[in-house]
């Protein structure tokens, strides 16, 4: 079992490596660092085996020094080169080809400081990645274990994929899991406010008791997260520093496909750790934190 991981040799690269080591150490799985260059990349030469020899060998040579050089020796790496239209399509077809379990790259360079903003690449593989994505916040330095999960857990259509592999895979690695509900109220009509949020308990301890039968009960935990919008009621969560948060497709997305909806784009924005996308009706549950 593998992750790829997006690199380029940039902040934004490092920053998806340490957080591809953090995930990979959770469970002992390995990494395939991936640096795609545009297929209509100049050539120098052919070998006689009929290998081309880049006009940027020296700078793939130095690219693959720089990301091996992140990952500790305690987490099984390899550097691939390849050549595709873009590089979220690089990623796609890389995950194919080894069956990777999860995609993980670094948020856009001009986000805030441990936030995360949405750049081209990672727009890209929101709307087309067959497999989760991982986003890791803009200057994300952890490489240690995870912590600890914490899944939305709306009712819309696509909450549930992310929903149960966020419980499998706490239960596979006994990892503490948080199922959080975000209301944002109606500040036009502060009177009405009571509704929603007893919805929201009512849906968030109704997910709480089907966790419980899945996992024991005091490693979940459920909170109902409020505030005038979205990212004010992120805001008034407490975050641990090796946390991961998970969140479904919108509903719009296709079948097996990802895309992030305006709800889950505001969460995004305003977490200050690392999120990781599931297709909506995703099946494969995210196997590389479970045990070997």
């Amino acid at each position: 079992m593998r992750y790829v991981v997006g690199y380029q040799p940039d902040d934004r690269g490092a920053d998806a490596v340490r957080l591809a080591v953090a995930i990979a150490r959770t469970q002992g799985t390995g990494l395939d660092l991936v640096y795609v260059l545009p297929s209509d990349a100049p050539y120098l030469s052919e070998t006689a085996l009929g290998t081309r020899i880049g006009s940027g060998e020296e700078m793939i040579s130095r690219a693959r020094e720089e990301a091996l050089a992140l990952v500790p020796h305690d987490v099984p790496a390899e550097f691939k080169v390849r050549t595709a239209e873009s590089f979220a399509e690089g990623l796609i077809e890389a995950a194919g080809e080894v069956q990777a379990l999860l995609v993980v790259v670094g948020a856009a360079s001009n986000g805030l400081f441990k936030r995360a903003t949405i750049g081209s690449v990672a727009n890209a593989l929101l709307h087309a990645s067959p497999v989760p994505v991982a986003l890791a916040p803009r200057g994300y330095q952890r490489t240690e274990p995870v912590t600890r999960l914490t899944a939305f857990i709306g009712e819309r259509p696509g909450a549930q994929a992310a929903r149960d592999i966020a419980i499998n895979a706490a239960r596979r690695r006994k990892l503490p899991l948080r199922l959080v509900s975000i209301v944002a109220l109606d500040v036009k009509d502060p009177g009405d406010t009571g509704e929603p949020l007893h919805q929201a308990h009512l849906h968030a301890n109704s997910v709480l008791a089907e966790a419980a039968t899945r996992i024991p009960e005091h490693q979940a935990t459920v909170q109902v997260a409020h505030g005038r919008t979205i990212e004010e009621a992120i805001d008034s969560l407490d975050w641990e520093e090796g946390e991961i948060a998970m969140i479904g497709s919108s509903r719009l997305a296709q079948r097996n496909r990802l895309f992030l909806g305006s709800t889950a784009n505001k969460v995004l924005r305003a977490l200050p750790v690392p999120l990781v996308v599931v297709p909506r009706d995703h099946q494969g549950g995210l196997e590389g934190l479970r045990t070997s």
